[in-house]
């Protein structure tokens, strides 16, 4: 799915027109990524965790040459996924007895 698909579903869903939704969407997407530059976490009860990791330093080998390079530390984001949405997709597809 592409983001104009899902800005398409949720003007859908939400009884927006899709001006709306694409400027929901867009400073959803805008404040989670501020948070997370800040080193905040944020929490979607059910839906998942957005958090930060720092990523020591380390060496690694390139596959092609065999070199081996240092790869500086960083700080990545990280995505825990809730208890809902886990059996959401886990139960997808299944039948309900």
């Amino acid at each position: 799915m592409t983001k104009a698909d899902f800005i398409s579903k949720v003007a859908q869903n939400a009884g927006l027109t899709k001006k709306d939704a694409t400027s929901a969407t867009d400073a959803v997407i805008e404040t989670i990524t501020e948070v997370l530059a800040k080193g905040d976490t944020i929490s979607f009860i059910g839906f998942g965790t957005f958090s930060t990791a720092e990523r020591a330093a380390r060496e690694a080998r390139v596959p092609s040459t065999g070199k081996t390079v240092k790869v500086p530390a960083t700080r990545v984001a990280k995505f825990k996924v809730g208890k809902n949405l886990k059996e959401a997709v886990a139960n997808k597809g299944k039948k309900k007895k």
